[in-house]
């Protein structure tokens, strides 16, 4: 048996971040104050695809807390805040880091939340943390059903509205608009059905009213020692149907050797939903990655260009295998 595909870089270790030493000492004056002792200790985070501040910072009163921070100019800052708002308006009660608080210093945005102490699963999955991170999300989901108050009146985007904005290119491809990207095998001569399937994910998501995680992938969770998942950096949550999270999610699965269709199907935020629904998904999400692999921005890492393209390829793998393509 061939071994499962995994990422050229592992997604705990996907990040180079700036040192504690190298943000402004005005801003760690600011955030020793607020954590009302000198830090002592910095852990500083290695997952995800961005260039920001993130860490967990030790005090010398024996206290932990995350922070993450990003100069104001910089095109991270609105996403901190908008994370910011969405924690600080989350059910106390879900597996999500808690917000403490927020400051502006040295031209700098930073935000601190509550300590996760757990690590980020390694790949291919293994079965007991794919569980708990399948029931985390359930969790989540049924949660954000009917979301707070206090979530709504944020108004955040609505996924429909963003997969017409941003998310389909296969359409931009066809028209010329789009260099088209490497295709495998399987995949060649398929333009006309990628634009097909991948147009019915708005139609598909237009009647959503819960609220969704929208970047619900492996380096965003958290694997705590009782085994307890956490499902952080919720900058892109959105309005929409919970089963896009959850393909998202499973695209790691899928290259690990899992039987995903399977696990799609029986997870509890798929009822109802369309035959076709993950094909719409990973039509979407397969030219999303493979059109964007190469837009790297100077606050991304280095290696996110390898990410989205390996993404793509596993979606667009998945896909042809549902659909006979190969």
């Amino acid at each position: 048996m061939s071994s499962p595909p995994l990422p050229p870089v592992p997604r705990h270790a996907g990040a180079p971040r700036p040192s504690w030493p190298a943000l402004p000492a005005a801003l760690r004056v600011a955030i020793a104050d607020r954590l009302g002792a000198p830090v002592v200790t910095v852990r500083v985070a290695t997952a995800g695809f961005t260039r920001g501040f993130a860490a967990v910072l030790h005090t010398a009163d024996g206290g932990r807390a995350f922070v993450k921070a990003s100069p104001t100019v910089a095109h991270l800052t609105p996403g901190y805040a908008r994370e910011a708002a969405i924690l600080d308006r989350l059910p106390a009660d879900l597996p999500a880091p808690r917000l403490r608080w927020t400051l502006d210093e040295a031209g700098w945005f930073a935000l601190c939340t509550d300590a996760v102490d757990g690590h980020t699963p390694r790949l291919p999955w293994a079965r007991a943390e794919l569980d708990a991170t399948l029931a985390a999300y359930a969790e989540v989901a049924a949660a954000l059903a009917d979301p707070p108050a206090g979530l709504t009146a944020l108004g955040l985007p609505h996924l429909a509205e963003l997969a017409r904005s941003d998310i389909l290119w296969w359409e931009e491809v066809a028209a010329g608009r789009e260099p088209p990207p490497a295709l495998p095998a399987a995949a060649r001569g398929r333009l006309p059905e990628l634009v097909a399937l991948e147009s019915r994910l708005p139609g598909y998501a237009d009647g959503a009213t819960g609220l969704i995680h929208g970047d619900l992938r492996v380096d965003n969770v958290l694997v705590g020692p009782g085994g307890r998942a956490w499902l952080c950096d919720w900058t892109w949550a959105c309005t929409g149907p919970a089963w896009f999270d959850l393909a998202t999610l499973l695209l790691t699965a899928y290259a690990s050797g899992l039987d995903t269709d399977r696990i799609f199907a029986a997870h509890p935020v798929t009822t109802g939903a369309a035959p076709d629904a993950l094909d719409a998904t990973l039509a979407a999400l397969a030219g999303y990655y493979l059109t964007g692999a190469d837009a790297a921005s100077a606050t991304d890492s280095p290696h996110r260009s390898a990410h989205q393209r390996w993404s793509g390829e596993q979606a667009l793998d998945w896909l042809a295998r549902r659909q006979g393509w190969r």
